[in-house]
């Protein structure tokens, strides 16, 4: 089973003061075009997408010069609903671990949770690779900043905006690469987990 955890690009959620995706039909059949021909423009952290260091720290990684193994490979699946605890965090990474070592190195958690900046510090010791989550920014939406700081900081990738609502909780083959954009501080992706039985 593939389950594509992507929102669809032209009405995908925007974060709050970002731009929303625009596109442009530059020629159409219909009209006596030999072909159809779209233009498209939109913000990098538009819908699903992902976050590289640079978009907080003035040196940080940009998304080109991360390696490719932190968005693609195994990874656990977690439900949780409301604020995520640093108690919560450290259940969630062992039950992953359990499951498959290498899932836990990269969780995603189904469910309208807030990281807070104390689960985000647990899961920055624990040195994943990947964090994921349904809303379009880690942790509280009116300030996230201390917990994209924490993360990113670390090194750990953000997955923001994904759709797990038909995905069980366990663990899943994870394609989330992002497009090769050189210098962008994040880019949209086409996510998709692989059921482990397939």
């Amino acid at each position: 089973m593939i389950y594509d955890i992507s929102q669809e690009v032209f009405s995908c959620k925007v974060y709050s003061g970002d731009p929303a995706p625009e596109k442009t039909t530059l020629s159409n059949i219909d009209k006596g075009d030999l072909c159809n021909l779209t233009a498209f423009s939109m913000c990098a952290h538009n819908g699903t997408h992902v976050d590289a260091p640079f978009h907080f720290f003035k040196d940080g990684k940009t998304i080109d010069a991360i390696a490719l193994e932190s968005f693609v490979g195994m990874a656990y699946v977690a439900e949780h609903h409301g604020p995520v605890s640093a108690g919560d965090a450290s259940a969630i990474l062992e039950k992953a671990q359990n499951a498959d070592p290498e899932a836990a190195k990269r969780i995603l958690i189904k469910g309208a949770a807030v990281v807070s900046p104390e689960a985000a510090k647990v899961f920055a010791a624990n040195s994943i690779l990947l964090l994921g989550n349904e809303s379009q920014t880690v942790g509280p939406e009116d300030s996230p900043m201390e917990v994209h700081l924490i993360l990113l900081g670390a090194g750990v990738v953000l997955l923001e905006g994904i759709r797990l609502e038909k995905v069980p909780e366990g663990v899943y083959y994870l394609n989330a690469a992002p497009l090769n954009l050189a210098g962008a501080d994040g880019s949209p992706c086409r996510a998709i987990l692989v059921a482990k039985d397939r």
